[in-house]
């Protein structure tokens, strides 16, 4: 059946195929064919065409008990990431940051009501919630959707909001429309976001916003530490000095990148 926000020009096997990658879940790498169309809404049968076509294509394989992805999904997260440059640019002011704190540094950016990561440095540290590039957690919930929500008109960050997320957590701050909007303004007027423990237990970050050269945020940087381990006032006193300055670099290197004319070799014979 058609999907009813679909247009003349929707390509509905494409969709199914998307929401069959989409299906397989953190800590379930293997999934039957009865689980993959029960999370799909397919049929038995439409859903092993479509598995058994992304394993011609190398995206999925079958195992004992049933189906999982293969490192070959990674490419499609990977393509968008340095498609956009962003980790080329931004890539030694991490590192430096981390250096500096020797703490983890991630981007991530908005999508619907969750944000995704697209770059990280990390360093080994044991936390509640791994993190690796295409993770995506609750916007309202992380500094780093705080600061990507803030960057939105009021009423366009609830109209995101509202939309169900995507990753599978249920955190442990759940407010409501006033406590959204009041965190959010605080986060507009002072140029940056923290969260205490609102994700889950011993997770405490601080976030600032990257821009391009019109000023439009177009991601978010933070510094994340363990509640444990580092207090909200050396997170707050020492840590966010470097993060904003390491935020502003990102930004300006940005800037110069869009500014710089872009030269297209031409292929060779």
């Amino acid at each position: 059946m058609a999907r009813a926000e679909s247009g003349p020009d929707f390509i509905e096997a494409l969709a199914r195929g998307l929401d069959v990658i989409r299906a397989f879940r953190p800590r379930e790498p293997v999934m039957t064919l009865a689980a993959v169309a029960g999370q799909t809404g397919l049929a038995r049968p439409t859903a092993r065409r479509m598995l058994l076509t992304l394993a011609d294509l190398g995206y999925v394989r079958a195992v004992d008990g049933g189906f999982e992805l293969t490192a070959r999904v990674l490419d499609l997260g990977m393509t968008y990431v340095l498609s956009r440059n962003l980790w080329e640019v931004a890539r030694p002011h991490l590192e430096t940051l981390v250096a500096q704190t020797n703490e983890s540094s991630s981007i991530a950016q908005l999508d619907g009501s969750d944000i995704v990561y697209v770059a990280r440095v990390a360093v080994p540290k044991i936390v509640t919630l791994a993190v690796t590039i295409g993770t995506r957690f609750p916007a309202m919930q992380t500094s780093l959707g705080k600061v990507l929500l803030a960057a939105l008109p009021p009423a366009e960050a609830e109209r995101v909001l509202a939309e169900p997320s995507r990753s599978g957590i249920v955190p442990r701050w759940q407010p409501d429309a006033g406590q959204r909007a009041a965190e959010l303004r605080d986060v507009r007027a002072r140029g940056w976001s923290m969260t205490d423990e609102e994700l889950a237990p011993g997770i405490r970050s601080v976030a600032a916003p990257l821009r391009d050269g019109s000023g439009r945020v177009i991601a978010a940087m933070n510094v994340n530490v363990h509640a444990a381990e580092t207090s909200v006032e050396k997170l707050t006193s020492e840590y966010l000095p470097l993060l904003l300055h390491a935020a502003g670099a990102v930004s300006a290197d940005w800037a110069r990148y869009q500014a710089a004319p872009q030269v297209t070799v031409p292929a060779t014979a």
